[in-house]
């Protein structure tokens, strides 16, 4: 699906918004493959990722997410977009428990329990290795999206029951 955009110079921006799989979908539980190399279609699906976690409101996604087993992850929480692939765990540390959701359980969201800190290193848009650090919400991301790659969802580590985001806003 694309999406025109006018852009202030009267040009036009083509934005590739693709589906997001849902709990149940059997490639939200595969173990993810490794990129070796950057090629058009992994800098297009780079680039679709962004358009698709922005349509969405998300502050982070894997390519699993959209139906392709990839080892790639994008994240934007408010600082600068990251793209991370091949993402390895180095680090973490603490703990911080709070609600979370996803993008693949639209409408719902429960309380999980994750480190504060987290060190990971991975290849960039460039295949660049880079270690990337975050505490709160960028290591609850970084931690999430990872585990993407691995076939676990935050459902696998709520604490209690899932709840539902309306019941949440209403509060």
């Amino acid at each position: 699906m694309y999406n025109t955009i006018l852009m202030d110079d009267c040009e036009e921006e083509y934005m590739a918004i693709r589906n997001i799989r849902t709990l149940g979908d059997d490639i939200l539980r595969a173990k993810a493959k490794e990129i070796t190399e950057m090629t058009p279609r992994i800098e297009e699906l780079i680039d679709d990722m962004f358009d698709t976690m922005y349509e969405a409101n998300g502050v982070g996604l894997a390519a699993p997410q959209v139906g392709i087993r990839k080892r790639l992850v994008v994240i934007d929480c408010g600082d600068d977009p990251i793209v991370l692939i091949n993402p390895v765990v180095l680090e973490t540390s603490g703990s911080q428990t709070g609600l979370e959701g996803c993008l693949s359980v639209p409408g719902k969201t429960g309380e999980v329990t994750r480190p504060n800190y987290a060190k990971v290193k991975a290849l960039n848009e460039n295949m660049e290795e880079i270690i990337v650090e975050g505490e709160e919400l960028l290591a609850r991301c970084l931690l999430h999206e990872i585990d993407h790659l691995d076939g676990i969802m935050y459902v696998d580590k709520v604490e209690g029951e899932l709840l539902s985001t309306d019941d949440i806003e209403e509060e």
